[in-house]
C-alpha cells in the first residue's frame, strides 16, 4: 500500500488521493459503526428510531449516553458500544494520520543516491 523506502517520494497530487482515500475509509467505519449502534439501540435496547440515532452519536462522539438502558440485554449492548467505540476512535484516527506519518518517515529514512 505505502511506497518502500528506496522508492521515490509520492507526487502531491498522488499523495493528495491516498489521504482523501484514507479518509474516505475512515468515514465509512465510522458510518458503518453509527449504523450498527443505531440497530442495537432500537432492536437490544428497545429505543425509538431517534433516540437509539441520538444514543448510538453521542456514545460514538465521546460524549455519554442519553437514556438509560432498562433491559439486561440493552446494559449488555451499551457497554460493548461504548468500548467498541472508544477502540473505533483510536482506530479510525490511525487511518486518517497514517499517510502523514508515513510521508514524514519515508523523507527522513529515504536511500541516498
Amino acid at each position: 500500500m505505502f511506497e518502500h523506502r528506496s522508492d521515490p517520494l509520492l507526487p502531491g497530487h498522488s499523495f493528495i488521493w491516498r489521504v482523501v482515500w484514507h479518509i474516505a475509509l475512515a468515514t465509512g467505519l465510522v458510518a458503518a459503526a453509527l449504523g450498527l449502534g443505531v440497530a442495537g439501540y432500537h432492536w437490544l435496547g428497545g429505543l425509538p428510531w431517534i433516540d437509539a440515532l441520538l444514543n448510538a452519536s453521542m456514545i460514538l462522539g465521546g460524549m455519554g449516553p442519553v437514556d438509560a438502558m432498562t433491559s439486561t440485554t440493552g446494559k449488555f449492548f451499551a457497554s460493548f458500544y461504548a468500548l467498541f467505540s472508544g477502540l473505533l476512535f483510536v482506530g479510525a484516527a490511525s487511518i486518517v494520520v497514517a499517510p502523514f506519518v508515513h510521508r514524514v518517515m519515508h523523507q527522513l529514512h529515504m536511500d541516498e543516491e
